[in-house]
């Protein structure tokens, strides 16, 4: 059964393996304070392609590593495919701080990128007219 997909804070999640039915939690909001929270919401795992993540979408998984700790990985959505953000093998506690710079700062030039690439747009749109 797949969990609720409320918001939720991820350092509730971390010291446990991933519920059954989810594919890893996917980042909904980040504080810019480093170490501070990451609120989610569970991506239930299905093997269809039509429920691949979006576009500039971050993506947590996390397994149970044979050390005790979890090893994390993060995955990225871009236009036609996700990508490996980042592995984080082994991480023991809360390691939602442990993962916070990588994505807040992943999540911030994607957002810049994408306001350079509409200013872009918008420019060549009215240069052409």
């Amino acid at each position: 059964m797949t969990p609720p997909t409320a918001l939720f804070p991820l350092r509730k999640a971390t010291l446990r393996p991933m519920p059954d039915g989810v594919r890893g939690a996917l980042v909904r909001e980040v504080s810019p304070v480093p170490g501070d929270i990451l609120r989610t919401t569970w991506h239930s795992a299905t093997t269809s392609r039509q429920d691949r993540i979006g576009t500039g979408v971050l993506l947590l998984n996390w397994t149970p590593a044979s050390s005790g700790g979890m090893d994390v990985t993060a995955l990225f959505g871009l236009h036609t495919m996700e990508v490996t953000l980042a592995t984080w093998p082994n991480l023991h506690g809360d390691w939602s701080t442990t993962v916070h710079p990588t994505i807040y700062e992943t999540l911030g030039l994607y957002a810049a990128l994408r306001v350079a690439t509409d200013a872009l747009n918008l420019a060549n749109e009215h240069a052409t007219v």
